[in-house]
């Protein structure tokens, strides 16, 4: 299936290049492109993409306002942002709003495809090693603090399993890789995943693992390599 994708950005020459990057993939359709925040709403609507990519930093209307106002209406694309840093406070606040992902905008070609391919397909763009770094960040916002006593009550009424795939997720497993270690198939744990999103109020499996890092989760477990 040929995944739609719309191209948000301010710099002309960065939508070029990514058109010519991206444009020879046999399983990307570059359905259109925008120059500002403000254009993403009539834009999604007349050309129905599956995958937005756009950038964080435009003048008008700014990728996080876009993808916030966009994740909160009913079945909205994926969006993934550009950024030119890993852990940088407006991408915790774009994943917040409902960002699938991210990528950097030296990203080789290759990689971006197979973010968006990932997107698309319901997975994980963020590796553990970028979600642990990620994690480590918003740790140290000021914010933390006073988000963990909501999260950790948010997350109260989740069943046994429910939360292990919650913690599996804030790890940035692969529903693949969650599947083995839970002894489920992989159509279970996409499953729980939804029932997760749905009984959260979440848009995403970002939104889980913020969740979950948020309520200290991660700290208690054994298999989260961050306190290595």
């Amino acid at each position: 299936m040929t995944i739609r994708l719309l191209l948000v950005d301010d710099d002309p020459l960065v939508r070029a290049g990514l058109t010519l990057m991206l444009g020879g993939d046999a399983a990307v359709e570059i359905v259109g492109e925008g120059s500002d925040g403000s254009e993403v709403p009539d834009l999604v609507a007349r050309l129905a993409p599956d995958v937005v990519l756009m950038d964080i930093r435009m003048p008008h209307v700014d990728g996080l306002t876009a993808t916030e106002l966009l994740r909160a209406r009913p079945g909205a694309p994926e969006v993934i942002v550009l950024t030119t840093f890993h852990a940088d406070e407006q991408v915790v606040r774009a994943l917040r709003a409902g960002a699938a992902g991210f990528v950097l905008k030296d990203t080789p070609p290759a990689e971006i495809v197979a973010a968006v391919r990932r997107v698309a397909a319901g997975d994980p763009v963020l590796s553990p090693a970028v979600t642990r770094q990620l994690m480590s960040h918003v740790a140290g916002l000021p914010e933390a603090r006073p988000r963990r006593a909501g999260a950790a009550e948010r997350l109260a009424g989740l069943a046994d399993r429910e939360r292990e795939v919650a913690v599996a997720v804030g790890r940035g497993a692969s529903n693949a890789e969650i599947a083995a270690e839970l002894y489920m198939s992989v159509p279970t744990v996409k499953t729980y995943v939804s029932r997760l999103l749905a009984k959260l109020g979440l848009n995403n499996r970002v939104q889980i693992a913020l969740l979950v890092h948020d309520a200290g989760l991660l700290d208690q477990d054994p298999r989260d390599g961050t306190g290595e």
